[in-house]
């Protein structure tokens, strides 16, 4: 039996590929390790947190000791690194935690996996370490290395260690890099289920700038199938793009999310730009789909309706995280914008 070490998994993604793995692989056992920050939540595994082959550790990744006694004890053989600070706009504001989870926290696990001699190390990257592209391009897996922002820069630099272990002490491991993710349980700070729930509440829906950064977008249950193909079946020392050939601009998919709800485009606020936003993002998925025969299973158009039937049918959930501390951190990062 696989027995993995997946970090992050009461977030958004990792929750997502947590269920995926227990519902589809019933030789994988899993051990979820979460810190329960403000975007994990237990909630996101409902109906898997007692399943027989899941094992939640509530603890941090920075914490050499506790990875190092899960690995000893459930006989772990391969760590996939979710475990992040993922909000651009929450790098600008503080990015020292960024350093601290991003970096220190995959070092960390690094450490433990080269001691324990794991067989696969596989770290969650993200396509913003490659920077911003003009009106053409897309970024492939040779594309040099350009963050711009405190969160793509601690992004980069843990794909760096990871290489840096892989060729110092013989690690193996592989590097996924996805564009933005949408799709069940993604916590309201990000685009997508912000503006669900500011247009479920009739209320204004603050876009950066003239709206036109272009982001290409990917369900998560496709990113996760990618994820699973990559831990499975890639050769070790192997970098993969994963995208859903999807580019849209910011103002597009806020349109498509009004008229799917009904609702009036006066509910759109222009806000001022957030520092150094990034103009464009498009992935060349291309080497994924020739070497793992991976493919997206959905459209944008499905996904987004699928996304939208899910907020409206959990709107509890919807509720729960959005109360106290968001609230601060909403009023504080859009008042007066």
């Amino acid at each position: 039996m696989r027995k993995i070490l997946v970090t992050g998994a009461a977030g958004f993604i990792g929750s997502n590929f947590v269920r995926m793995v227990l519902s589809e692989h019933d030789d994988c056992f899993v051990v979820n390790l979460d810190k329960l920050t403000y975007a994990g939540n237990l909630g996101n595994l409902a109906g898997f947190l007692d399943h027989h082959n899941h094992k939640f550790v509530k603890g941090d990744i920075c914490d050499g000791p506790l990875v190092e006694k899960i690995i000893d004890e459930h006989k772990i053989d391969s760590v996939v690194n979710f475990a992040a600070e993922t909000h651009v706009d929450r790098s600008i504001t503080g990015p020292k935690v960024f350093i601290e989870t991003n970096v220190t926290g995959t070092l960390t696990l690094l450490e433990a996996a080269r001691a324990k001699k794991l067989q696969r190390f596989v770290q969650l990257s993200t396509d913003e370490v490659y920077g911003s592209l003009g009106v053409e391009g897309k970024f492939t897996e040779q594309t040099p290395l350009s963050p711009n922002s405190p969160y793509s820069a601690s992004k980069a630099a843990a794909d760096h260690l990871v290489k840096a272990f892989g060729h110092t002490w013989g690690l193996k491991w592989n590097i996924t890099r996805c564009s933005n993710n949408y799709g069940e349980y993604q916590f309201p700070e990000k685009m997508i289920p912000l503006m669900i729930n500011n247009a479920l509440n009739d209320k204004e829906l603050p876009v950066y700038g003239d709206g036109l950064n272009v982001r290409d977008w990917v369900y998560v249950y496709d990113h996760c199938t990618a994820i699973w193909k990559v831990l499975t079946e890639a050769e070790a020392g192997e970098i993969y793009n994963i995208g859903g050939c999807n580019e849209k601009t910011n103002l597009e998919v806020v349109g498509l999310i009004l008229e799917r709800l009904g609702k009036p485009k006066s509910l759109i606020k222009h806000v001022t730009d957030r520092p150094g936003h990034d103009r464009r993002y498009a992935i060349d998925s291309s080497k994924i789909v020739e070497q793992l025969s991976w493919q997206p299973s959905v459209t944008f158009e499905e996904g987004i309706n699928k996304t939208i039937d899910w907020y409206l049918q959990n709107q509890e959930w919807l509720r729960n995280v959005t109360s106290g501390e968001y609230k601060k951190y909403y009023d504080s990062m859009y008042s007066g914008r």
